[in-house]
């Protein structure tokens, strides 16, 4: 039998050890038990003379899932000649709490002239892009595209550290000392 008793936060003081037997989302520590998520504080009773199990549920934990033409933020964590590996953090405004990789190849980064298309000249580590997803791609990737105006890099760091701003759809330029560089950037919305 499960009862659901109250809203709790993670550090709350939930019971005693010797009460109770530690569940999902709870911790012992100095011989109490404390909660380690946000969400409902459940005890469950068990069949004969062992402790009631005390545990913390979480509300809505399903994970947002990238499907084809969904738009996804992601950061951009590799670069390399041919394409840019990224790990999608959000879909459709939904935060992942799955890790997701995607690839932007170079030809996906834009939608003309792809052939002259450098991904180093488009996308850095550190990048946050906003991308639409156009292939389920293969078991470990998904392909994504940055061809639309309103796709691209909606944030970066320049080499100097500072908060880069768009000044073209193809160059960003720092803050801290006015240097630009290089980027497919995103249509502001």
């Amino acid at each position: 039998m499960t009862s659901v008793m109250s809203a709790v936060v993670p550090g709350q003081r939930l019971g005693h050890v010797q009460e109770y037997i530690a569940g999902p989302g709870t911790y012992s520590h100095q011989d109490f038990l404390y909660a380690s998520v946000v969400g409902l504080k459940q005890v469950t009773t068990a069949d004969g003379d062992e402790r009631p199990t005390l545990s913390v549920a979480r509300e809505n934990t399903q994970t947002a899932i990238p499907e084809i033409d969904a738009i996804v933020t992601c950061k951009v964590v590799r670069v390399n000649p041919k394409f840019a590996s990224v790990n999608i953090m959000v879909v459709d405004g939904k935060p992942c709490t799955d890790n997701f990789q995607g690839i932007i190849r170079s030809q996906d980064v834009r939608a003309t002239e792809k052939d002259k298309v450098k991904i180093y000249n488009s996308f850095r580590p550190g990048d946050i892009v906003r991308a639409q997803v156009i292939s389920l791609g293969d078991a470990r990737s998904y392909y994504l595209s940055t061809a639309l105006n309103e796709l691209g890099v909606i944030y970066g760091t320049s080499i100097a550290g500072g908060t880069l701003v768009p000044i073209s759809w193809q160059e960003m330029q720092c803050t801290k000392t006015k240097v630009i560089e290089p980027r497919k950037c995103a249509k502001p919305m």
